[in-house]
């Protein structure tokens, strides 16, 4: 019982020390903006950049499908870590020996490079399952009153796409959150950048227990709400009708919430 109270000491002494915590959780404070910015920027490049290589991968052109398939596979495969070091040293190497210096970036700019490019090709998945378990007929009804494949797709199918997409995408999003933390590594002083300089002046690892309080804090909310909106879309998969005729050959109608979006006149009649 002794030596488990000593552990427990221990611990406590080295990363739980409510001296340091007192002064560290000003400084990460004040890192909190830089997050922010680097989490908004990110997510939203990266969500229309996905959504973008999406409908590539939809595209009936096979260099567009070819390309988005590429980009996808490549940037699911590449670990972020190694992105951000190409992005921000790479990238400054050929702009420094070419001439072409908007290839330098700050560490902020090559940061929001990095997680955009990066989670792009994971929110492109994800916008690609979302479209294609629209079903077809929703796509061909739009056909059929004179709506271009634009309009069909824009008015249509992607409205109620991004419904079924929330959830996921939340899960994407907060993935995000966690993996701006390897932002520090090309000296980004956000909120682990911040928290191994604190530790390494007081020689103690508290600090970084109390970044990990406050990405724990950020999440846990994210992830209670993902798992809410996944289980209210399952309710509400569950109680819809099928559409499309009991064959599936006669296509379906538009929902009458899309319908009142559609626009008039133009190419729909």
């Amino acid at each position: 019982m002794e030596s488990l109270l000593n552990g427990f000491e221990a611990f406590q002494r080295y990363y739980l020390n409510w001296q340091i915590i007192q002064e560290t959780v000003p400084l990460l404070l004040r890192t909190l903006p830089i997050v922010f910015e680097l989490l908004v920027l990110s997510m939203f490049f990266s969500f229309v950049l996905g959504l973008i290589l999406s409908l590539m991968r939809l595209s009936r052109f096979r260099a567009f499908r070819w390309f988005a398939g590429a980009y996808v596979d490549f940037f699911r495969g590449l670990p972020l870590l190694l992105n951000l070091v190409f992005v921000y040293s790479g990238l400054a190497i050929v702009g420094a020996n070419s001439g072409m210096r908007f290839l330098i970036l700050g560490e902020i700019p090559a940061a929001v490079l990095s997680l955009s490019t990066t989670y792009a090709a994971y929110s492109a998945e994800v916008f690609r399952a979302g479209i294609e378990s629209i079903h077809r007929g929703q796509m061909e009804a739009a056909r059929s009153l004179g709506m271009t494949y634009g309009q069909s797709m824009r008015y249509v199918v992607l409205p109620q796409a991004i419904k079924i997409v929330i959830p996921p995408l939340t899960n994407e999003f907060i993935a995000l959150i966690k993996d701006t933390s390897l932002a520090s590594v090309i000296s980004v002083q956000e909120l682990l950048f911040t928290a191994k300089e604190k530790m390494g002046v007081v020689a103690n690892p508290t600090p970084l227990a109390v970044a990990a309080v406050v990405y724990v804090v950020f999440t846990i909310p994210l992830i209670r709400l993902a798992s809410r909106l996944e289980k209210k879309r399952e309710r509400g998969s569950k109680g819809q009708k099928p559409t499309g005729g009991s064959a599936g050959k006669t296509p379906a109608l538009v929902s009458a919430d899309i319908a009142a979006q559609l626009p008039t006149g133009g190419g729909v009649r």
